[in-house]
């Protein structure tokens, strides 16, 4: 099994591989397979890819994001500003329907609530807006609720898992109850977990999707 002390070897390695981030700001810490991310980081984004990026090891059970942010000074602005520039950011990205979403901002953190037709409008919402200046964090309420039939699901979400290079289609299935799905199965990293998840939501009619995929902890051969 994956000690704990290659699995941070593992994730430190990654960190430094991630050109956006410096990986001296973030600390790692590693017991039975849980990963602690600490440190400080002057954008959300940088949080989110270097959780993102500890996702794709191997052997990572779980993550426990403790990573702090804090904007410089210089680049500070006010809610009445940030919630200005998401607005502007929604306009134009031309897979959201920003007249279908509210938005609220409070120190910083933004909140999105309304109802869209798909899962990645909602996805695309917070994607827009998670790297502006000033944004500290995303709330996404956002539901999906769509006008489409809910035909075939099983099938349409079994042939996404078979056209993606990261999902082991043979090891997961998809049980379909109406408009939700629930996976079960096996995967070989969190990164492989949520790529099936992300796949689940693309189908058209799904509105709930539980994810009880299991990380399998990799058998590693040690020579005397």
């Amino acid at each position: 099994m994956k000690s704990d002390i290659q699995i941070q070897e593992d994730v430190m390695e990654q960190l430094r591989w991630e050109p956006f981030l410096q990986a001296s700001e973030i600390g790692v810490a590693v017991h039975h397979g849980i990963v602690t991310l600490s440190g400080h980081v002057d954008s959300y984004a940088k949080k989110l890819t270097a959780e993102n990026a500890t996702k794709k090891i191997a052997g990572v059970k779980a993550i426990a994001e403790d990573i702090q942010l804090g904007v410089s000074p210089a680049f500070n602005k006010t809610d009445t500003e940030i919630a200005e520039t998401v607005l502007t950011a929604l306009k134009w990205h031309s897979a959201v329907q920003e007249e279908k979403i509210k938005i609220k901002v409070e120190n910083g953190v933004v909140r999105l609530e309304g109802e869209v037709e798909w899962d990645y409008q909602r996805t695309n919402a917070k994607s827009a807006i998670e790297n502006l200046t000033g944004v500290r964090s995303v709330i996404n309420l956002i539901t999906v609720k769509p006008k489409v039939t809910v035909e075939g699901i099983g099938q349409k979400i079994s042939a996404a898992f078979h056209r993606s290079a990261t999902i082991d289609s043979g090891r997961i299935s998809a049980e379909v109850a109406g408009n939700k799905v629930t996976l079960y199965g096996k995967v070989r990293t969190l990164a492989e977990k949520e790529d099936a998840e992300t796949a689940a939501w693309s189908a058209p009619g799904v509105r709930s999707v539980i994810n009880k995929l299991e990380v399998e902890v990799p058998e590693y051969a040690f020579e005397d």
